[in-house]
């Protein structure tokens, strides 16, 4: 068992501290305290036949709890003002086998509760559902160890008094499963592949067709990712990205779970984000893409969410299905102070032959561009437009 597998036990073992009485905040911290102590017993004799007594690989899950409970009957019994709670924790569990329910959908929920901000509800589901360090977490944010541990600290605080059999949010759980995608690699963790790992689980533990939606559109972007940075960090558009590079596994089953997902009729705009995502990875060249029908479903997506985003990214899709000028009339009823609006409507009158112009929305998309890697491509292809229009005759 690696490192992974034993953090994905994470919300079962919490579950069962908090069940057993301890507060929230309490047991999180103990169940980290029980995820270190494994990887050091781990490293130091990583098979239960080369320990003496107890090994966290012959029953993880119970070596786990019974780690953490101790924990946290210790830092209970040394913190006074957590006295009261004594009679909850007096006697130790005898060590066996732990209970079988599984508690994993509750503290999905709990982390995405609607008292905390995205960026809390992120960096909870991540320590408490994904099991990771909140090192790991702070360096993957590229925000200091001591900032990430006060908005977790926060997070504990706030979610502490909830009580745990609450009904929950499936939609929250994945907008910030989503967030959390949506940060791809940085630091020590991979937080696209983490968001995968996670959307898993939660996949096994609730039968939702948007969970399953979400899951194939992570894979389904998550296999174009090789061929989205060329070697010195730039971006390639998706339009010349090497296809053959693409991961056909991971497409395959975003494909299988998305018509799965379609097949229970109940639509919704992770659904609709994946089918466009299919659609997509579908096509063997870009010339080949069906736009016709891409258009079709952000229609959909766009009586879902009424989103001005989708309908911005509509836009370019008209302008590949019927040309770059109905592509400019669907942008013009858009506000132009959207995100990316520039770098639209430069694509589409590059399309239609107005280089001049092209360009100059291209140098102001590269002036509003979120990171650097974005402003670098946006900034390329405006000196390309406008090396083009100073050699035309």
């Amino acid at each position: 068992m690696n490192e992974a597998q034993l953090r994905s036990l994470t919300p079962s073992v919490l579950g069962i501290l908090v069940r057993r009485g301890a507060d929230f905040a309490a047991a999180e911290d103990a169940v980290q305290d029980a995820l270190v102590e494994a990887v050091r017993v781990w490293r130091a004799a990583p098979s239960p036949s080369s320990s003496n007594g107890e090994h966290p690989m012959r029953d993880p899950k119970g070596w786990l709890v019974t780690v953490a409970w101790r924990r946290f009957l210790d830092a209970t019994r040394a913190d006074a003002a957590r006295r009261r709670r004594e009679d909850l924790v007096d006697e130790e569990p005898a060590p066996g086998p732990v209970s079988a329910v599984d508690d994993t959908l509750q503290l999905y929920f709990l982390c995405a509760h609607p008292s905390l901000t995205p960026s809390s509800a992120v960096a909870l589901t991540l320590r408490a559902v994904g099991g990771l360090t909140t090192r790991q977490i702070a360096r993957a944010y590229l925000v200091p160890e001591a900032t990430m541990a006060q908005r977790i600290s926060r997070a504990k605080r706030t979610v502490s008094g909830v009580r745990f059999d609450q009904p929950g949010d499936v939609a929250t759980v994945l907008r910030v499963l989503y967030l959390v995608f949506n940060e791809g690699y940085s630091g020590d963790v991979d937080l696209a592949a983490e968001a995968i790992r996670l959307t898993r689980q939660l996949a096994a533990a609730v039968d939702h067709p948007e969970v399953a939606g979400l899951l194939a559109l992570m894979l389904l972007h998550h296999a174009r990712r090789a061929t989205r940075t060329a070697p010195d960090g730039s971006l390639v558009p998706l339009a010349e990205q090497d296809r053959g590079r693409w991961d056909t596994g991971s497409i395959a089953e975003g494909v299988d779970i998305l018509q799965a997902a379609l097949a229970r009729d109940r639509l919704g705009e992770f659904q609709a984000q994946a089918a466009i995502a299919a659609l997509h990875a579908d096509a063997p060249t870009a010339e080949e893409t069906d736009w016709v029908q891409i258009v079709e479903w952000y229609d959909e997506l766009a009586r879902l969410t009424d989103s001005p985003v989708v309908r911005l990214n509509r836009a370019v899709a008209v302008g590949e299905a019927d040309g770059p000028r109905a592509g400019l009339a669907a942008l013009a009823a858009l506000d132009a102070s959207l995100p990316r609006h520039a770098a639209v409507a430069a694509h589409l009158h590059e399309r239609d032959g107005d280089l001049v112009t092209a360009a100059r929305l291209y140098a102001e998309a590269a002036h509003r561009a979120a990171n650097l890697a974005e402003r670098d491509h946006l900034t390329r292809q405006a000196a390309r437009l406008n090396s083009r229009s100073s050699e035309a005759p």
